[in-house]
């Protein structure tokens, strides 16, 4: 099925949750709101002709400049051999997305990296802690604000740069 396809069923299901324009690409992309991002994911798993069985990917991208940050589900469909992105963006300030753990089990860990590294919040989540990060860190080191702080308990982050230039 053609992404101009599924973007049409999931505006018919979801109706103005979804962005009324597909967004071109290699994966093309549907844009829906934050709050019902779970929903359209549950929509586009179950719906037979749909069947979008594997979240392949989830990344948090920071748009500074707009002052959000997106998450970017990478779904396909194993079945019928087709792909979509599904984006949602949240207030930078205070992301805050639904969970898609309950619909893709993987997500459990994708949605605690994006937690970690973006700082974005995953309601419902059954164990949203750091993954990668120590949990006393500060910050979230893939911000585009983020400083690395001098140094962690007494142990110099600072590190010669491997590139000769």
């Amino acid at each position: 099925m053609e992404a101009a396809e599924i973007h049409r069923r999931l505006r018919d299901k979801l109706g103005n949750a979804v962005e009324p324009t597909l967004q071109d690409g290699d994966w093309p992309a549907c844009e829906v709101r934050a709050a019902a991002v779970a929903e359209a994911c549950r929509f586009l798993r179950d719906d037979p002709d749909l069947r979008f069985d594997c979240l392949s990917n989830l990344s948090a991208v920071d748009r500074k400049a707009a002052d959000q940050i997106e998450v970017h589900y990478h779904l396909f469909s194993y079945a019928h051999r087709h792909q979509v992105v599904v984006k949602a963006s949240s207030p930078r300030l205070d992301p805050v997305l639904p969970t898609v753990s309950n619909v893709w089990p993987i997500a459990n860990w994708l949605e605690r990296e994006a937690f970690d590294l973006m700082g974005v919040t995953f309601v419902n989540h059954p164990d949203l802690r750091r993954i990668l990060m120590p949990e006393d860190w500060v910050g979230h080191p893939l911000r585009k604000d983020f400083v690395e702080p001098e140094e962690y308990h007494g142990i110099s982050t600072r590190r010669e740069s491997l590139l000769k230039i």
